[in-house]
């Protein structure tokens, strides 16, 4: 696939990108050398090959959950600020 200036003065405007004619011909050559890669990879055979779905065989190893006891309120709001009832009190935020 060749790029010519029209396409990558397409893709600038696609992508609302403004280079100079300098700027424009250095990311022309960086984009075909991108294409010449991809093309390259396209050549290899890749016939028995299992796609992978990871790069490595390495997954993350959960645990199992487990219910366990929590403090109780009176522990709890002992460690507040302020505290009303069974409920944290906190400063208002809010104005009316």
């Amino acid at each position: 696939m060749e790029l010519t200036p029209e396409l990558v003065d397409h893709l600038a405007h696609l992508s609302r990108l403004h280079f100079s004619d300098e700027a424009k011909k250095e990311i022309q050559e960086d984009l075909q050398k991108m294409v010449a890669f991809v093309e390259k990879l396209s050549e290899i055979n890749t016939d028995g090959v299992a796609p992978m779905l990871h790069m490595g065989q390495v997954f993350n190893v959960l645990r199992e959950d487990e219910v366990k006891g929590s403090i109780d309120r009176t522990t709890a709001l002992k460690n507040a600020p302020g505290a009303s009832d069974a409920f944290f009190r906190v400063p208002k935020v809010i104005k009316k």
